[in-house]
């Protein structure tokens, strides 16, 4: 029996979500990733009624009278939501943890694109692969991804994205979208990324937490990794201690960004301390001059 706030979380964020879909997000992503599985037919001369978007102007300037495109029926598209489940994820200082961020998040990209008729499945990994969702559309089947990102209990709290993608690239028969959301707190994934980047359409949410940046001066705290519960007793208030924490901790950044930089993965940084909703929007738009 699944718990009444449960219920009552997964409720709010199909509202919340919805919202944004409807108002936002089903539009843009319909631009970026629809428009690329049709496939061309062939052209015929302009009737009327028909869609202006899809004059060929070429064929319209040779023949002197307006021709279309025609294009066979679009393809179904299938996303891949890679929900990073691990301890860290239930790290936030602010309104939100990095998980609950991630589940809204989901649930953007869920109803997106079963609103533009695609399946959506999900894999949830930590050190490894908990649970694996196949593709479905409609209402019920996101309800139930939403659900699980919320409810379910990991039997492991590391991470290993390399695992997750290594079974992704197993199951995996046709090429999908796939969505890594994740704090990208792990390390040797890079190249089983790469591999997977070059059979899929990959882009990964990068979710971070300022005080994994930057510590606070606050005297003596204890800190302990969430998945290792190892624990080390600090002094905040030592002013070259917090420098190096967040030289350390910005170099690993920016290595991160620079890697998806060079293998072409697009990369959405959201933070804790700020709405998601802007970088989601400039990562469409940007994604949809690039196929244009």
């Amino acid at each position: 029996m699944i718990p009444k706030e449960i219920l009552k979380q997964i409720r709010h964020i199909e509202i919340r979500t919805g919202k944004l879909v409807n108002e936002l997000f089903a539009g843009e992503y319909e631009s970026v990733f629809k428009g690329r599985g049709m496939e061309f037919s062939e052209v015929r001369e302009y009737q009327p009624g028909d869609d202006i978007r899809t004059i060929d102007w070429n064929v319209t300037a040779r023949t002197g009278k307006p021709f279309i495109k025609k294009f066979v029926e679009e393809r179904e598209l299938t996303i891949m939501l890679l929900i990073d489940l691990s301890s860290s994820k239930n790290f936030g200082t602010r309104k939100k943890t990095k998980a609950q961020i991630a589940a809204e998040i989901a649930s953007i990209l869920a109803f997106s694109a079963i609103k533009n008729n695609d399946k959506v499945g999900t894999i949830l990994f930590t050190d490894r692969t908990e649970a694996f969702i196949p593709p479905k559309k409609g209402r019920r089947h996101i309800l139930r991804i939403i659900r699980e990102i919320l409810y379910f209990k990991p039997a492991h709290q590391q991470t290993d994205i390399s695992s997750a993608l290594e079974y992704l690239n197993e199951i995996a028969k046709r090429k999908m979208i796939v969505f890594i959301i994740s704090d990208f707190i792990d390390q040797g994934y890079e190249k089983t990324l790469q591999i997977t980047n070059k059979k899929h359409d990959v882009i990964a949410i990068s979710i971070t937490d300022p005080r994994e940046k930057k510590l606070p001066s606050l005297g003596f705290i204890e800190l302990e990794d969430s998945e290792t519960k190892r624990k080390i007793l600090i002094n905040t208030r030592d002013k070259s201690l917090r420098n190096s924490f967040f030289k350390i901790n910005k170099q690993k950044e920016n290595d991160r960004k620079a890697f998806f930089k060079s293998i072409g993965l697009d990369n959405v940084e959201i933070s804790t301390e700020s709405s998601y909703v802007e970088p989601l929007i400039n990562f469409f738009k940007a994604r949809a001059k690039r196929f244009k």
